[in-house]
């Protein structure tokens, strides 16, 4: 059965937060993130996100069950923590579209997924009259002992896409890694693209 991608205002997607919050917490586990998620941070943190004026949230559907989800939101309105290193940089927050997670079940990948995720959530940056595009990625070391041996980073999906990495645009996010006793932060850096470069 082909896969169905639907796009929701972020209120519209309120029937979704659990389904949301299961994804997360089952894909995130995986290298690179590590997370150790908990339902109830995560349907809270869902549920903010979902009220955000702007806000989209482009859902994966195998028949009637979600099986991706890939979230954005005007970056004035998101966390200091992400706003800070722009306005840093003399950059204004709110010409920008941030995007969010992109969380897909490994069984559903390669199969231009990731693609619409990325349409989906440029469509509303461009429905809102924002022509900058940004996201963030986890950093973790090369000799990281939970790296698997087969592991291929998205940089060249990214790349493709037209984003480039702005490495003096860094923050951390703070979470429990799966091996760790208590939250700790980590480093994550920018990735910008321009939607009128094409």
């Amino acid at each position: 059965m082909a896969l169905k991608i639907k796009s929701f205002s972020g209120v519209d997607a309120a029937p979704y937060v659990d389904d949301l919050a299961r994804l997360r917490i089952s894909v995130f586990r995986a290298f690179p993130y590590l997370y150790d998620g908990d339902p109830a941070y995560e349907r809270g943190y869902l549920s903010t996100y979902a009220r955000s004026e702007g806000s989209v949230f482009v859902l994966a559907f195998d028949g009637d069950t979600v099986v991706g989800a890939a979230t954005g939101t005007p970056l004035a309105g998101e966390t200091a923590e992400v706003k800070a290193p722009f306005l840093a940089a003399g950059l204004d927050p709110r010409l920008f579209f941030y995007f969010g997670e992109s969380v897909l079940l490994p069984q559903y990948r390669g199969r231009g997924v990731g693609v619409a995720f990325f349409a989906g959530r440029e469509a509303q940056a461009k429905a809102l009259g924002l022509d900058l595009c940004t996201f963030c990625a986890v950093e973790r070391p090369g000799d990281h002992p939970r790296r698997p041996a087969d592991y291929v980073p998205l940089d060249a999906f990214w790349t493709k896409r037209g984003y480039r990495a702005v490495p003096e645009l860094r923050t951390a996010f703070t979470w429990r890694d799966l091996d760790e006793a208590e939250e700790s932060p980590k480093p994550m850096s920018f990735w910008i693209r321009d939607l009128r470069a094409g």
